[in-house]
C-alpha cells in the first residue's frame, strides 16, 4: 500500500477495510468473533476498540494456517469456524451463511469463484468424479495445474472438532515456507470428510486489497452497488455514477439527489427531499419536501419538513431546524434551534442560540457567543425581525415581536414589542484625504 497505515485500517466508503468484513461476520451473530493481528497490530486493536472482539496475535507471519492456529485458544471446539480476511471487505453476509449452513459443523465449505485470468491465485483441483480434492497455490503448480479457472478465495467454514487436528498436521514444505490453511482440504478429503463447494452471488465480493489501485477499484464496486439499492428503491440520482455513500442512507419515496453528494455516518431523507450537487451531509436527518440546495455541509442535525437550506449553507453540530425554515447562502447555523417558518437567508452566524417562530434575521447579523473564555446563549422569540448587520451579544434575550434595526450592536436584554436602535451620528469629512503610498 505503500503507506504506514496498515492495510485493514485504509478507508472504504469511510470505514476501515477490516470494519467491513467485522460488520458481515455479525451479520450471523457468532458465539466469539476473534481479529488475528501482527504487524502494526496495536494500531489496528487501538483503531477498532469495538466491544464484542477476541484478539489474537501472530507474532511471527508464517502463513494462513499458522494464523488461524493463533485463535484456536479463543474458539468453541464443537462448533463452525468461518474464516475471513480483513482485506476483503464486500463479502456478502447471504454468503458466509450459505457456507455456514453447508458446513453444518461436520463438512468443510469452500467458497470458490472461477476467474478469466486466475494469476495469483491458488488452483482448486479436483479428482475424475468432479470432487475437491486439494488446493495448490500458484507458487506450487504445475503448468496443467495453472491451466484451471477455479480458485480458492480463502474464505471457508470448518468444523471445529476436526480443525485442531488438521492445523497440526500442516506442514510447511512449500516454495514460501508458510503453513498454509489450505493444505486442510487435502487433510479433510484424507480424512473423509465431505467438502462441500459454494459460490460468491457476485465476483467482487471475494476481491482482496493489495494496492492503492485495487483500492480505489473496490470503492468503486461498493459506491455502484449503493447506486443500484437506492434506484431499485426508486430514488432519482442525477448520475449513479457520481455518489458516495460512507455510511447509511435511508430514503423516503420520490428523493431526488443531484451529483457529487457525499453521505456520511446515519443519513435519512424523507419523502419528495431534493439534494443538490455537491452536498455533504453527515448523521443528518432530513424532513419531507425539504430542499438542501447545492454546496451545503451538514453535520449531526435534524432539519424538518418542507425547508430550505443553502446554497453554500454550513450546519454545523446540534443544529435542530423546525418545519418550514429558511437558512440561506453562506449562513452558518451551529448548536441553536430555529422554530418553524424563521429565516436567515443571508450572510448570517447563529450559533447557540435558542430561536423562535417565524423570525426574520437580516444580512451579516451574528450572534456574538463567545468572550474568549466560554460561550454564551442567544434567545430571540416569536415574530422578532433583525435587520442587516447586527451583533447580539450573548448572553441576551429578544423579546417576542421586537424590531431590532440595521447596524444596531444589542448587549442588553430587549423587550417585547418595538423597535430597538443603537443610533449613531452620520460625520461627513470633506477635506479630509485618503492615505496615499509614496511614490518610487
Amino acid at each position: 500500500m505503500r503507506s504506514d497505515l496498515p492495510k485493514v485500517l485504509h478507508p472504504l466508503a469511510g470505514r476501515p477495510l477490516l470494519s467491513h468484513a467485522i460488520e458481515a461476520a455479525r451479520a450471523l451473530s457468532p458465539s466469539t468473533l476473534c481479529i488475528v493481528i501482527g504487524h502494526g497490530g496495536d494500531h489496528v486493536r487501538t483503531r477498532l476498540a469495538e466491544t464484542g472482539l477476541t484478539w489474537a496475535v501472530q507474532e511471527r507471519q508464517l502463513g494462513t494456517g499458522h494464523a488461524v492456529m493463533q485463535a484456536l485458544a479463543h474458539l468453541d471446539a464443537t462448533g463452525t469456524v468461518l474464516v475471513l480476511y480483513g482485506d476483503v471487505p464486500l463479502i456478502a453476509p447471504q454468503t458466509l451463511r450459505s457456507l455456514v449452513e453447508a458446513s453444518a459443523g461436520t463438512r468443510l465449505a469452500l467458497l470458490t469463484q472461477e476467474l478469466d485470468d486466475p494469476r495469483g491465485y491458488g488452483r482448486i483441483v479436483r479428482d475424475g468424479q468432479g470432487r475437491v480434492s486439494r488446493i495448490v497455490e500458484e507458487k506450487d503448480a504445475t503448468p496443467e495445474e495453472r491451466t484451471i479457472r477455479e480458485v480458492n478465495t480463502g474464505i471457508m467454514a470448518l468444523p471445529g472438532t476436526r480443525l485442531r487436528g488438521w492445523l497440526e498436521g500442516l506442514r510447511n514444505e512449500n516454495a514460501q515456507g508458510e503453513y498454509y490453511l489450505t493444505d486442510v482440504i487435502a487433510a479433510a478429503v484424507a480424512d473423509g470428510v465431505p467438502v462441500e463447494v459454494r459460490h460468491p452471488r457476485a465476483a467482487h465480493e471475494c476481491l482482496g486489497v493489495n494496492s492503492k489501485v485495487e483500492l480505489a477499484g473496490l470503492e468503486r464496486q461498493y459506491q455502484a452497488s449503493q447506486a443500484v439499492r437506492l434506484l431499485e428503491a426508486g430514488v432519482t440520482l442525477a448520475d449513479p455514477a457520481r455518489i458516495d455513500v460512507r455510511g447509511t442512507l435511508e430514503c423516503g419515496r420520490d428523493v431526488s439527489i443531484d451529483v457529487n453528494c457525499v453521505f456520511e455516518g446515519r443519513v435519512s431523507l424523507g419523502d419528495g427531499a431534493m439534494v443538490g450537487a455537491n452536498c455533504v451531509l453527515r448523521d443528518v436527518a432530513v424532513g419531507a419536501g425539504t430542499e438542501v440546495k447545492p454546496f451545503t455541509h451538514a453535520e449531526d442535525a435534524v432539519i424538518g419538513a418542507n425547508a430550505r437550506i443553502g446554497p453554500y449553507a454550513r450546519i454545523r453540530p446540534g443544529t435542530r431546524l423546525a418545519d418550514d425554515v429558511h437558512v440561506g447562502n453562506f449562513v452558518e447555523v451551529k448548536a441553536s434551534e430555529l422554530g418553524r417558518g424563521s429565516k436567515a437567508n443571508h450572510l448570517a452566524y447563529v450559533g447557540d442560540s435558542t430561536v423562535g417562530a417565524d423570525v426574520n434575521i437580516g444580512a451579516g447579523t451574528i450572534t456574538c457567543n463567545y468572550d474568549g473564555a466560554n460561550k454564551h446563549r442567544t434567545v430571540i422569540e416569536d415574530d422578532v425581525h433583525i435587520g442587516s448587520d447586527v451583533q447580539l451579544v450573548a448572553p441576551v434575550t429578544i423579546g417576542k415581536g421586537a424590531t431590532i434595526g440595521a447596524g444596531a450592536t444589542i448587549t442588553k436584554d430587549v423587550a417585547p414589542g418595538g423597535l430597538t436602535l443603537t443610533e449613531k451620528k452620520q460625520v461627513s469629512k470633506p477635506d479630509w484625504k485618503r492615505p496615499a503610498k509614496p511614490k518610487k
